[in-house]
């Protein structure tokens, strides 16, 4: 993540910044504050199982990449401070993608130079020629960012430099004979680095998000990159600067079929206000990105496809080097929007993950689309269930009672069949009053979020002030959901990941019952409630 208007950071306190790119448009710099209420902020506020830094500010993931055994996830980090500061990349690995590590950070920024998002690859075959003892080197590929040129109002503040590693991530040595290895073309906001090899047609292809558009690069050693082309002008969403890209060749579920996935974040003009993250379908001839006609015309229509609707995953990416006999392409965000994460209420440290999250396209009829769910390792923390085949009631039904199952490390299965011209509303409810109802309106043809009584709130006039809402192709007949329910957020994947929905709360005790109602009643099948133990 990047910024776009910046004062320097690093020395000095209540400085207000215009940030863009994946960072705030303002900012206040300031030094964690440690408190006597560090502890129940801990317990009422820290996730169980989604990743969160020990301490200080965490914003993008990036330089995700898989080795030896371990997935290693790096992060924006600002290990001084609770808001966006000088940016470091923090790092984190894990076994099976739920249960996380944290590790001493891999790369600092020099002084007013801050290290912005990117992403790392296995160089496998070592084009680069920086690996040692015929180990694969891993190579980073990052935005530097240069606070001085920032400060004396220069375009050119950011290029694309790499550093690498012959330690499996641990240590970085920055790469001092050819940066940048992409020089600033004059374009203000230029960066996030996302590097893959394109087997396809035998080269690495870098996408760089460029102001309004992506810009795609190829090279063979990673070091010399030629420009290639750009998309996106007047095409999808553009609310904001475009940000943190991604692209991947990726197979047609149940078939041999293969398209190519732009995913493109963008800060403000997201789905449901703020940050978010849209993503175009298409071809790729190793040169130039084209939308698949079908795609375009749906684009055309709804002006953006969305890989979450919900106002807390923004700026996710996916996993390199993911061995071909797993095959999966593996995905996770930042859980916040830039419209109130430097204000939520935690001090010690801010920002968590979403869930890690499998991604596969589908094809109905002509149309092709992204659906994710969570990884399947969750499930192996499942430690006991709570089932019912069917379940009928006219008016209110509780789902979920208080003691019977802990709310905030749960998973949450069921189909709502029989569906009429109704609204369904589920219900997160604790003893203070408080609650978070989320459903269908199958009348009107949209999911919704709706957090304005889900406990605190008043940190940011955005925060609550809206329902979030995702529309629906028509009446639906039956939904398919699986809700993951940790301490202060909840995701929502309806029909097979079809549509997601993700967002934060802040309730002053758990959740502790969940219930769901209509007018003319409901019906349940498959309920499954997992209790998860992820300690």
């Amino acid at each position: 993540m990047k910024s776009k208007k910046h004062l320097p950071l690093a020395f000095y306190s209540a400085l207000i910044i215009s940030i863009g790119g994946c960072k705030p448009y303002s900012a206040v710099a300031q030094t964690t504050v440690v408190s006597s209420s560090v502890a129940a902020e801990e317990q009422m506020y820290r996730p169980n199982f989604h990743f969160t830094p020990k301490k200080g500010w965490m914003n993008d993931p990036n330089g995700m990449f898989y080795a030896d055994g371990k997935y290693h996830l790096f992060y924006q980090h600002y290990p001084n401070g609770n808001k966006w500061g000088p940016m470091h990349w923090g790092h984190a690995v894990s076994k099976d993608l739920i249960k996380w590590e944290e590790l001493p950070i891999a790369i600092y920024p020099d002084k007013d130079k801050y290290i912005f998002s990117g992403s790392a690859v296995v160089d496998l075959n070592n084009t680069s020629g920086l690996g040692i003892g015929g180990k694969a080197p891993i190579v980073a590929i990052y935005t530097l960012h240069d606070m001085i040129k920032e400060k004396e109002n220069k375009i050119d503040v950011e290029q694309q430099d790499i550093a690498y590693s012959n330690d499996n991530g641990i240590t970085w040595q920055k790469f001092e004979e050819g940066n940048p290895v992409v020089k600033n073309p004059g374009i203000r906001d230029f960066r996030d680095p996302k590097v893959t090899w394109d087997q396809t047609h035998n080269q690495w292809i870098m996408v760089l998000a460029a102001q309004d558009r992506s810009h795609f690069y190829k090279s063979k050693d990673l070091k010399n990159w030629e420009y290639l082309s750009d998309f996106g002008k007047n095409i999808g969403a553009h609310g904001g600067v475009w940000e943190c890209p991604d692209f991947f060749e990726i197979k047609v579920q149940g078939s041999n079929e293969t398209k190519w996935v732009l995913i493109q974040s963008l800060n403000p003009g997201g789905a449901n206000g703020g940050s978010g993250t849209q993503y175009f379908i298409g071809d790729f001839d190793g040169t130039k990105f084209t939308l698949d006609s079908n795609f375009a015309n749906r684009v055309g229509k709804e002006k953006a496809v969305w890989i979450d609707y919900g106002k807390d995953n923004y700026a996710g990416v996916t996993w390199n080097n993911v061995p071909n006999a797993d095959g999966r392409r593996l995905f996770i965000g930042w859980m916040s929007n830039w419209d109130y994460a430097q204000d939520v209420p935690t001090n010690a440290w801010r920002s968590a993950t979403t869930i890690a999250r499998e991604i596969q396209l589908i094809k109905k009829g002509n149309d092709y689309s992204l659906v994710s769910n969570p990884v399947k390792e969750i499930n192996k923390y499942v430690s006991k269930a709570i089932k019912a085949k069917n379940l009928k009631r006219k008016g209110k039904l509780s789902i979920a009672e208080a003691g019977k199952i802990d709310l905030t490390q749960a998973i949450i299965d069921f189909n709502l069949k029989n569906l009429k011209q109704d609204t369904y509303t589920f219900t997160l409810s604790n003893d203070k009053g408080e609650s978070l109802a989320f459903g269908i309106n199958n009348s009107e043809h949209y999911l919704f979020v709706d957090r304005s009584k889900s406990g605190k709130n008043d940190f940011s006039e955005k925060f609550a002030s809206t329902i979030t809402e995702a529309s629906l192709d028509g009446n639906q007949k039956e939904g398919v959901f699986k809700i993951i329910l940790d301490k202060t957020s909840i995701e929502i994947f309806y029909n097979n990941g079809e549509k997601v929905i993700t967002e934060i709360f802040f309730s002053s005790q758990p959740f502790t019952s969940l219930s769901v109602s209509s007018n003319q009643g409901i019906e349940l099948s498959n309920l499954v409630i997992n209790q998860l133990n992820i300690n």
